[in-house]
């Protein structure tokens, strides 16, 4: 049998995650392009994917598992045609989360502290020191505790910070006041400080971020999306941006990427762009985790992070 490793790669990308993988499963056969036989395409039992073209995973009879590299798997549940019967995996790096921790820190001290401010000060050669306040004093809302979300707002709140999380269902937290339902996150909304954005992208949070749900922020807050660039609908962001609404947006994921030179948020003075770089996957550890989900897979004990497809997650 074979593994079937497909995506849409950055040059050299599918190269090392295949060196990666090879390294934590030796002596596996790879094929590295869609089978181009019937017989090629049989011996398939396991598909390790990157947001392969739609269509590329048809075909497959024996094919037991896909499992993707990427955390978010919105993209592979836009295809029409992925194998319904297949159990479907998605990636939770270790040292992916606690990259996205670093960069959630990072964010919430730069808003907290005012240091977003400081920078444009320095620009202008402006010598004004900010008030202080303590971390407790300040308001975090993190929405979407799954993987990342929840270890974002525990993290949060051991740094001593004012920690509350919204997500779909009940969710209980050490340190963080956790809410669900609409109910819970008007009022979650309305007295956060900085929001961080770590909802799954599902046809119900596409656009999360709107004209309603940014004024029912609290005036001035910061915003910081760690997630998907479609939860937000960046014309009303921008408004609110321009109004003060929102005080400062740190946006990591847009609606169309490499974000085009001439968007408003380039020369934004309310703004922090990041070039989706927030967290980033690491093959060498991302490769154990598939390895051991293929482990399981020929063991017949449980899978790993399945995706409930129902649910978009």
């Amino acid at each position: 049998m074979s593994l079937l490793l497909l995506g849409r790669w950055a040059e050299g990308e599918q190269q090392a995650w295949l060196q990666a993988l090879q390294a934590a499963m030796p002596g596996e056969q790879w094929l590295l392009e869609t089978p181009r036989t019937a017989a090629e395409a049989a011996t398939v039992e396991a598909a390790i994917v990157a947001n392969p073209p739609h269509g590329s995973l048809q075909g497959l009879p024996n094919l037991r598992l896909i499992q993707s590299v990427w955390a978010g798997v919105d993209k592979l549940l836009g295809d029409p045609t992925l194998p319904a019967e297949v159990p479907l995996a998605r990636m939770v790096d270790p040292a992916m989360n606690e990259a996205m921790v670093h960069t959630a820190l990072w964010a919430v001290l730069g808003l907290h502290r005012g240091f977003f401010r400081l920078q444009a000060q320095q620009r202008e050669a402006l010598w004004r020191p900010l008030p202080q306040l303590r971390a407790q004093e300040w308001s975090v809302l993190v929405l979407g505790l799954g993987e990342l979300g929840g270890r974002v707002a525990m993290a949060l709140a051991a740094q001593g910070y004012a920690v509350s999380g919204w997500s779909r269902s009940p969710r209980r937290l050490d340190g963080v006041h956790c809410c669900h339902g609409e109910a819970g996150l008007a009022e979650a909304m309305a007295g956060a400080d900085t929001l961080i954005n770590l909802l799954p992208l599902t046809p119900q949070t596409q656009g999360f971020f709107d004209a309603p749900h940014l004024a029912a922020c609290k005036p001035g807050a910061g915003l910081v999306n760690l997630a998907r660039g479609a939860h937000v609908d960046e014309a009303a962001l921008l408004a609110a941006l321009d109004s003060g609404q929102i005080g400062h947006a740190l946006l990591d994921v847009f609606a169309v990427e490499p974000l085009p030179p001439t968007h408003r948020f380039w020369s934004h003075p309310r703004v922090t762009v990041l070039p989706h770089t927030a967290a980033q996957t690491d093959a060498r550890s991302a490769a154990l985790v598939v390895a051991e989900n293929l482990a399981a897979l020929r063991r017949g004990a449980p899978l790993q992070h399945l995706v409930a497809r129902t649910r978009g997650y």
